[in-house]
Order: structure tokens, then sequence, then C-alpha cells
């Protein structure tokens, strides 16, 4: 009998899973503006994405359609999300233009951060929020606890 990895390779311990309403026009899109690449996908009735898996850099996403008769809805049926998802990339400029060119909606412009980010926030098109980052700057925890404090008043 072979042995099976509890966690399988490529995973890591957390792991996003998006509902998402359309969610192979999310894949489209994930693909398009983050350069994601899909793994695999299953489908459901009615043509619906019952399970897929993307990724973006290193990290697994997983996703599917909105099954509301099972409790499964998106953050459009919610009118909203308390969930911000973060990516760090190589060049957050570069990504924000292509996010937004394909549609996502900027809800925090690009900034240099207090504590050593270029980083802004996107909301894609099917409601999901994401953070994006490039470090730029080293910081010491004392630095950043200066500024924090400045900047809360």
């Amino acid at each position: 009998m072979t042995q099976v990895k509890p966690i399988p390779d490529g995973m890591n311990t957390v792991t996003p899973h998006l509902i998402c309403a359309g969610a192979a026009e999310a894949i489209k899109f994930y693909k398009n503006a983050f350069h994601a690449v899909e793994e695999g996908q299953i489908a459901g009735p009615q043509d619906k994405v019952l399970h897929a898996l993307i990724r973006i850099g290193d990290s697994a996403i997983m996703l599917a359609d909105e099954f509301p008769e099972q409790g499964g809805v998106g953050p459009k049926a919610l009118k909203g999300s308390p969930v911000t998802i973060h990516l760090y990339v190589e060049d957050a400029d570069a990504f924000f233009a292509r996010a937004i060119n394909a549609g996502a909606k900027v809800t925090m412009p690009l900034t240099d951060m207090f504590w050593g980010d270029r980083y802004g926030k996107l909301e894609d098109p099917f409601g999901h929020h994401w953070s994006v980052a490039t470090h730029i700057r080293e910081v010491s925890p004392d630095e950043m606890q200066q500024a924090a404090q400045k900047m809360c008043g």
C-alpha cells in the first residue's frame, strides 16, 4: 500500500476557496488579470463549476459557482465581503494596470506605505477583495510602530 501525503504536493496549509456567481467567467478573469493558471475543473449541474483549482504565482486557489440551495453564495449575493486576499507580486504597478484593464475596480490606489510595501486594493468583478503589494524597502519594527502611531493620530 502506498503512503498518501496528508497535504498534497503543491498545496499549502491555507488555501482560499472562492464562491463566484459565474465561476467560469471568474477563472477567465483571473487568468487575464492575475496571470492565473487553471489546474483543473469539475463540472456540476447546469454547466456550473462544482470545483476548480487555479494557481496565482505559487499559491493555489479553489473556486466554485454559487449553489445557494447548499449555502454556497458569493460576495455579491451577500452584498459585500469582509475578506481580503493578499498578493505579493514583483511589480504592483504593472499588476494593478493589468487587473484594472481586465475589469477590476480600485478600492485603494497604490501607495508607498509606512511598513515598506507599495500597496493598494482592488475588487474583482465577482465581488472578491484583493490587496496587492511589492515590498520596496526594509522598515524596523520600531519605525513601523512610530509610523503607525503617527498615522492614527
